[in-house]
């Protein structure tokens, strides 16, 4: 029966693609993505905790994992994998092992040197140690620890309590392993002590096995690249020092394990098996011009992956609450032309609007551009959204040549403007609301322009307030791209530069037929949207079903407004691929692709292509989701949302904030809209409130007392000497 369906499944395969695979091929795809998903799922974990996959030793368990073991490890360029003798029943066997423990923990904020540290986490300990010996156990052990953050940091890390020096050094050591960098000049506070008691598990049983070299019982025919013969080895025949090549199969009560080719099982003293990959991993050879299924889907996961570790990068080592907290950040894969090819799943619109932002490079740097180098900018006639959005682009060097660049886009609490937090509501012009950014270089060969960077971050008429702020996280957008740039060159590494270029182009192809497939079903559409400042979005869809194609017109919108109500035309564009997009029904990356079917009409001049030096800060916040309604409506698809991030900003010299608290999305056809919830061209988080407390404690009492609201456009904002407040609605 698993034949017929996977025949079946080969077929409707060869109906879209015109190759008929065997039923075995088709099956292996899926194994392949499987493994990939695995592989991805474990670096995702462990780039978020500081740590290299490829240096440890993979630990498997459960009844399958000893099937896939190879194949993940060999995916995430892990050389041996550990097999208990109970690993396919591990789970059951280390809970009747385990110890009881008793955890005790308080918030405990105060500097690494206050001496009441030692009698409150003791004191926890003793509550502790209490609580098992109720329950009949005293042969205990205590472990204590204390999580400590730099001051005006958000991420604290666990240390062994001990004296002050012992957990200065452990938190160092533990900040540079995390986040690759420390900050000596910073002060060290407590954030929490724990203290655990730890007691009354079982004694392990003696695992030591004599040595005596298993036999092969039989032979199995399995599929390797095609079907061949490979031993079969039973577990409990194995003694100590038994070595097995593979491929083979090791079969066991609890459990079987495949060893792939270029693998070698070894079982030691205390009967664990522990395979090591003896050759190195055969390069996977080039895709041709057509698409394979498999290899298509192994590649979305794989770009989906290395943004998404560049997010994890950039979230652990930022400073801001903005970026570490709020996740208000973008991380994005772009091929050699700059085109978007691939994103975690981030904010709609930083993703929509990049591939603007990477092109100005492109087109400004050219052949010049050198391994190392990295540029910023902000600027929303080169692809940015409003000012505090700040991109970092880097190249990607293959064979001395740029095969690839990465983008990392950061809503800054603050980049300067008459307002703290860059988001004057009465604002007329861009330079009102902060440092205009139209292309910087960054990084030069691999070295920081610091001293040019905070030049350009202190000029203008209105400056940053915060620039050490700034650099912290530019730095964390730096290292994002790193990362980015490390994983992609792990993924050429293994399927080879053209591989992966293709799979690019691939990658984009397919998304542009799934919008094809949406185009297949839509119609002709118009709608106008009123918005409460008294302008219009006026949007036409015109559909071509012989072509597959349709225009998105949105001629007829009110001209750019006299105050900030202005979206750039990134915004727009990426308000038409959001909208598209989300209309796929699959999961696909969001790229260029998709845009590929779709003529966009934006007359310059209106509020959805505005005139430099007009104002946009509402224009990323208030109009997108305004244009997105609009074009939801023309479509027919799902009544409107609450047309705003509603934004809250607030600030003084000092501290600067930034919130999007949402809404809600409307109903559609057959479904409930839904309340409370990031919608549509925002997709953050809302920071915890004692995240803030914590945060900003100290301006807090300031801040509190000279508060004030404001509409954008209205000219009412509060703009005072110690703070200021903007809470934009509709």
């Amino acid at each position: 029966m698993v034949r017929v369906k996977f025949a079946a499944l080969a077929a409707d395969v060869a109906a879209v693609t015109g190759r008929l695979d065997p039923a075995e091929v088709v099956a292996d795809g899926f194994l392949r993505i499987a493994i990939d998903n695995m592989a991805n799922a474990i670096k995702k974990i462990s780039v978020q905790r500081g740590h290299d996959v490829t240096g440890y030793t993979l630990q498997c368990f459960g009844g399958a994992g000893g099937q896939h073991a190879c194949g993940v490890a060999d995916a995430l360029g892990m050389r041996s994998v550990f097999l208990h003798p109970q690993a396919g029943v591990l789970s059951a066997f280390g809970m009747g092992l385990a110890d009881l423990r008793a955890l005790r923990e308080v918030q405990f904020d105060a500097p690494v040197s206050d001496p009441s540290a030692a009698n409150r986490i003791a004191a926890l300990g003793d509550e502790a140690v209490a609580e098992l010996a109720a329950q009949g156990i005293t042969d205990t052990r205590l472990i204590l620890k204390a999580h400590l953050r730099y001051e005006g940091s958000h991420q604290p890390l666990p240390v062994p309590f001990g004296t002050e020096g012992q957990m200065r050094l452990a938190f160092a050591e533990a900040h540079q392993a995390r986040f690759g960098f420390t900050s000596p000049e910073r002060a060290v506070l407590f954030e929490m002590l724990v203290a655990e008691a730890v007691g009354g598990g079982a004694v392990l049983p003696n695992m030591t096995i004599s040595s005596h070299s298993g036999q092969p019982v039989t032979s199995l025919c399995v599929w390797a690249d095609g079907w061949c013969e490979v031993p079969l080895y039973r577990r409990e025949d194995c003694g100590a020092g038994t070595r097995i090549q593979g491929p083979a199969v090791i079969t066991e009560a609890t459990g079987t394990v495949i060893v792939e080719p270029g693998w070698q099982a070894e079982v030691n003293a205390q009967a664990n098996l522990i395979l090591t990959r003896v050759e190195a991993i055969a390069r996977a050879p080039a895709a041709g011009t057509k698409a394979d299924p498999v290899l298509l889907e192994v590649f979305n996961n794989l770009f989906m992956s290395v943004a998404d570790q560049m997010g994890a990068t950039l979230a652990n080592t930022a400073w801001s609450v903005n970026i570490k907290e709020r996740f208000d950040f973008s991380c994005a894969i772009f091929d050699a032309a700059g085109d978007l090819v691939a994103n975690a799943p981030h904010v709609p619109v930083h993703l929509g609007s990049m591939s603007h932002a990477v092109k100005t490079v492109i087109a400004a740097v050219g052949s010049t551009a050198r391994e190392g180098d990295a540029w910023m900018l902000n600027s929303p006639w080169n692809g940015g959204t409003h000012l505090p959005d700040v991109t970092v682009i880097t190249p990607v060097f293959v064979g001395g040549r740029t095969a690839f660049w990465l983008g990392s886009r950061g809503h800054h609490a603050d980049i300067g403007g008459r307002t703290p937090g860059s988001g004057p509501p009465d604002s007329t012009t861009i330079e009102e609301e902060g440092v205009v950014i139209d292309l910087f270089p960054l990084v030069t060969e691999g070295t920081l322009r610091e001293a040019e960077t905070r030049a350009l971050l202190a000029s203008g008429r209105w400056p940053c307030r915060s620039i050490d702020q700034n650099m912290a996280d530019l730095k964390a957008q730096i290292a994002a791209n790193e990362t980015g740039r490390r994983e992609l060159l792990r993924v050429v590494d293994r399927h080879g530069e053209k591989t992966v270029a293709a799979y690019m182009a691939h990658v984009q192809k397919n998304a542009e037929e799934c919008v094809r497939a949406v185009i297949d079903r839509i119609h002709d559409g118009a709608f106008t949207y009123p918005m409460d400042i008294g302008t219009t979005i006026q949007v036409k869809v015109t559909v071509d079903h012989a072509a597959r194609s349709a225009v998105i017109d949105f001629s007829g919108t009110s001209l750019q407004h006299s105050g900030n109500y202005n979206a750039p035309q990134a915004v727009t564009r990426a308000v038409v691929l959001y909208v598209f997009r989300t209309l796929v029904g699959k999961p696909i990356p969001l790229n260029e692709g998709c845009l590929a079917p779709l003529t966009i009409i934006v007359p310059e001049g209106t509020m959805l292509n505005p005139r430099s030096p007009a104002a946009v800060i509402a224009g990323n916040t208030e109009v997108s989701q305004s244009a997105c309604n609009a074009l939801y409506g023309a479509l027919g698809v799902v009544a409107a949302a609450q047309g705003t991030m509603n934004n809250f900003i607030w600030g003084n010299e000092r501290f600067q904030n930034y919130e999007t608290i949402a809404g809600g999305t409307g109903a559609g056809p057959g479904f409930a809209g839904c309340d409370a919830v990031q919608s549509h061209m925002t997709n953050t988080r809302m920071t915890d409130p004692e995240v803030l407390e914590n945060a900003f404690r100290c301006g807090w009492r300031r801040l509190g007392s000279a508060t004030g609201l404001a509409a954008p456009g209205s000219g009412q904002g509060a703009t005072v000497p110690s703070a200021a407040c903007g809470f934009w609605s509709r």
